[in-house]
């Protein structure tokens, strides 16, 4: 635990990437393979649920501290972390055990998930006596699933590929799907990462995914396409799906599901299990989970697509009814074959994976497979005036893939170009009335905000609606002239919140919005984010829930 303890500290000190990557090097290259598994995993992403409750956690470290509640409440106010909180106030240890990662892991903190509250108690004062400092701020972040380093995965990917003397890009293949929930990482599965290559690499696969190629945002006029792109006829057009990524995988007569997100969810859409049951053994395709109810005859609607909120209702729930399964039904919108009769098709153009696409699509004929339809336009400008009919159709914008572009990984450009056309996000004017201080270096700081519009509808009365949160848009100059603001005007505090006078109006944008019985103001929106602070606006001028309403 110690080396990985100050592998975190020195990736935490800095903001160089070289000085991360060379840090990564060190560590791995005398890391025990069975801790630099768990170091993997940890550093790529893969969060265990959290082992013991955080009430109990605040109880014990408290009486452990022997501190009054209100001195720990005000620290962790102060701090903004509550595993860095506790490892300041806890008594200072000894040397600190030597053992590695993985015990701690598998004999020390993956066995105390259930445990009862007195057996708690007791095995975590003896774990806490048994590390120094660095160790135990380390270990309460893994303990409370908040372990966060300023270290991307495909840094980790450089790193073990360099260690290796391997391509990255065979390592970013190799490590998909290692950082699933279900997934308990072992030394053979390290050894594996870095294990030189082999020719029958590919077929012992089983259910694993290939890493997604993701698109890059095209945020030019339209004016400078021809000139940026050369003429549409070079490039496949598709709608953007509002839906969940994912790959649908059929290996040695099995199914998988996975999102992007390195997630396996095959047991939440039955459906499409189903579905993979009817694909050719040997087949993997890429595309885009959404709710679909075709139109009733008469409908002119493009097609059936649903919100993407009905989406939640299916990833929220343990148990899928026939009810929901019935009025919430799933299909793939298949838009790229990645392989086919056991062969890798990602080299393969995109025009030659399109057409074999097609005909795929068509001789299953399954209800819960679609092919996202191609799209055409003799010009830009024709393919612009299609777009504006996104928001009707339920769809995000477009997506262009040139047709000589080959199936890359993560958001390269080596292997050819995927764009992003999205359109215009939705946006409103809001004020300021709730606000809470940031975490890490933003602990200090009053980051995250409650944003309200104004109700019209009682008569002589006009009040504050909330209806988002946010805490990204902003620059450190921003937050810190808002900070000085919110602390001037606040006018009650709820614990960790501080209610303020409305003096600010930002203007707010998001990718969707919806019905929602949850929230006070009737309404839900996606992805909320800072655009500017509006301070060439009154706050008697924000906007009106009305005005949500009508962009429903």
């Amino acid at each position: 635990m110690k080396a990985f303890a100050e592998l975190y500290a020195q990736l935490d000190a800095t903001t160089s990437s070289n000085a991360k990557l060379h840090a990564l090097q060190a560590y791995f290259s005398q890391a025990e393979p069975a801790d630099a598994a768990w170091a993997v995993y940890f550093l790529a992403g893969g969060k265990p649920r959290q082992l013991v409750p955080t009430r109990l956690l605040r109880e014990l470290a408290t009486r452990q501290a022997q501190l009054p509640d209100w001195l720990f409440e005000e620290s962790y106010q102060a701090v903004g972390d509550l595993a860095e909180t506790i490892a300041l106030l806890l008594p200072e240890a000894g040397p600190g055990s030597e053992r590695g990662l993985a015990w701690w892991m598998e004999q020390a903190l993956l066995p105390l998930r259930s445990l009862p509250p007195e057996e708690l108690a007791e095995r975590l004062a003896a774990l806490w006596t048994q590390l120094d400092r660095p160790s135990l701020l380390v270990s309460l972040k893994l303990i409370t699933s908040a372990f966060r380093v300023g270290v991307s995965k495909l840094l980790v990917t450089r790193a073990l590929a360099t260690l290796a003397g391997l391509d990255a890009k065979r390592v970013a293949q190799r490590l998909v799907g290692y950082t699933d929930l279900a997934h308990r990482p072992t030394a053979a599965d390290y050894l594996a990462l870095i294990a030189p290559e082999s020719g029958d690499e590919h077929a012992q696969r089983g259910g694993q995914p290939y890493p997604f190629f993701l698109a890059h945002p095209l945020q030019e006029p339209v004016e400078r396409f021809a000139a940026l792109l050369g003429p549409p006829e070079e490039w496949l057009v598709e709608w953007k799906w509002d839906g969940i990524r994912a790959q649908l995988i059929r290996r040695d007569g099995q199914s998988w599901l996975w999102s992007r997100g390195e997630e396996l969810i095959t047991e939440r859409f039955p459906e499409l299990q189903a579905l993979a049951a009817a694909l050719p053994d040997g087949c993997v395709l890429d595309g885009e989970i959404v709710v679909w109810r075709d139109p009733p005859p008469g409908n002119d609607a493009a097609f059936g697509i649903l919100p993407f909120a009905l989406l939640q209702q299916r990833i929220g729930r343990k148990t899928l009814s026939r009810k929901l399964l019935d009025e919430v039904p799933a299909v793939l919108l298949a838009y790229d074959l990645l392989e086919y009769q056991g062969e890798d098709w990602r080299s393969r153009p995109q025009e030659d994976r399109r057409m074999e696409l097609e005909r795929l699509v068509a001789a299953v004929a399954h209800p819960a497979l679609r092919l996202s339809p191609q799209l055409s336009g003799d010009t830009w400008e024709a393919l612009a005036e299609q777009r504006e009919a996104s928001r009707s159709l339920g769809v995000e914008g477009m997506m262009l893939k040139r047709l000589d572009s080959l199936y890359g990984v993560g958001r390269t450009r080596d292997l050819g170009l995927w764009w992003k056309w999205k359109i215009d996000p939705f946006f409103v004017d809001a004020v300021l009335i709730y606000a809470q201080r940031g975490h890490g270096r933003r602990a200090s700081l009053y980051t995250d905000y409650t944003f309200a519009v104004w109700d019209d509808s009682a008569p002589g009365e006009r009040v504050l609606v909330p209806f988002a949160k946010a805490y990204s848009g902003l620059t450190d100059a921003e937050i810190r002239q808002v900070d000085a603001i919110i602390r001037r005007t606040t006018v009650e505090t709820f614990g960790p919140v501080r209610s303020v006078a409305p003096t600010l109006v930002f203007e707010l944008g998001f990718e969707g919005i919806a019905l929602s019985k949850r929230h006070k103001s009737g309404v839900a929106v996606r992805f909320p984010r800072i655009l500017r602070w509006r301070t060439d606006k009154r706050v008697e001028e924000a906007d009106t829930l009305a005005t949500l309403q009508g962009l429903l």
